[in-house]
């Protein structure tokens, strides 16, 4: 009898192993752990036909796949406020040529809709007024094009990149804010005004600006128009102006800007990210803007100016940048203590 129950035992255990085995053998193959990118390992399995396919390239696989597709990467916009100005749309400018915008001066490309602005700033950068300019637009998620004056640039250009950064059209507006139309002012001389901007934007940049150009006090010479036009580079007058550099406070040009507006319905604003109460202004100015149904279109050039070497290096010796210390770090720099 014991003899019979150890012999029925022994049947059990071998068909379970034997069971067990054909299991094995019969899984599919390569499976693997799935590994979550930011936690611990999932003991989950999962066959090689469900397992998804990534596109992303930043992913740092070590043996696993991960457990679930990466959410796509966030948006260039990080504005989180869901009643912000923000952009309606954005335009790419092709420059061939030297297209000209603003129906104070010119008439032939009305690309606007009703109720759309471009919002222009001048003579930046500098400290205080631009980075609060900055500010007023970050708050509410618009762009702008900035026309800087080269000299600013030199002065200033941690505050011109920080234009670029915040992803703003930034173009010129001469080297020292000269009248290119004035009789005193030769042909040479516009040409080197034009030039020397760029090339001094282009410096603080580190960057080649957008062929986009404002001549100062809306100024345009015949001459230096058609120089702009064989550089390929747009022309921006404005189809109303703040007067922001008249205004006695903040509250006039915000007046001043929607007064014309409701009366034109759309245009290219121009104002001064160089006067204090332009900045003071903005915020407000903005607020008005949406309640008053207006929507921001920013204006992208399809590429880059390409400035001349000739001026890029000779601004380089005018500015005499300073020469990197042949000292060791050793010799100028001690811990002096721990």
């Amino acid at each position: 009898m014991r003899n019979a129950l150890a012999l029925m035992l022994a049947s059990v255990v071998a068909a379970l192993l034997i069971s067990a085995v054909w299991f094995w053998t019969s899984s599919p193959r390569g499976e693997l752990t799935v590994a979550n990118t930011v936690g611990a390992a999932s003991a989950e399995r999962v066959p090689p036909s469900a397992r998804p396919v990534f596109a992303r390239e930043d992913v740092e696989v070590t043996g696993a796949i991960p457990d679930r597709p990466l959410s796509p990467p966030a948006p260039d916009s990080a504005c989180a406020r869901l009643d912000a100005l923000g952009v309606s749309r954005v335009v790419a400018v092709d420059t061939t040529g030297g297209p000209a915008f603003g129906f104070q001066h010119f008439k032939q490309l009305d690309f606007l809709a009703d109720r759309e602005v471009v919002l222009t700033f001048d003579d930046g950068p500098w400290p205080g007024h631009t980075p609060a300019v900055l500010k007023a637009l970050a708050d509410e998620c618009t762009k702008a094009v900035f026309f800087p004056i080269g000299k600013h640039a030199t002065y200033h250009p941690e505050i011109l990149r920080q234009v670029a950064a915040a992803g703003h059209t930034v173009g010129a507006h001469t080297w020292s804010h000269a009248n290119l139309n004035s009789k005193k002012t030769t042909d040479q001389l516009a040409r080197d005004e034009i030039e020397k901007g760029y090339s001094a934007v282009k410096l603080a940049l580190g960057a080649a600006p957008a062929p986009f150009f404002r001549f100062p006090e809306l100024q345009h010479g015949p001459s230096a128009m058609a120089y702009l036009g064989t550089r390929n580079i747009a022309i921006f007058s404005c189809d109303l102006d703040s007067f922001d550099f008249r205004a006695k406070d903040a509250a006039q040009i915000v007046n001043t800007v929607m007064t014309k507006l409701d009366k034109q319905g759309k245009g290219i604003i121009l104002m001064h990210d160089f006067q204090k109460h332009t900045a003071q202004a903005l915020p407000a100015l903005l607020q008005r803007l949406k309640a008053g149904g207006y929507k921001v279109v920013q204006m992208r050039s399809k590429a880059p100016l390409q400035t001349l070497p000739g001026y890029d290096e000779a601004l380089m010796r005018e500015i005499k940048l300073p020469v990197a210390s042949a000292r060791s770090v050793g010799s100028v720099v001690q811990t002096v203590s721990k």
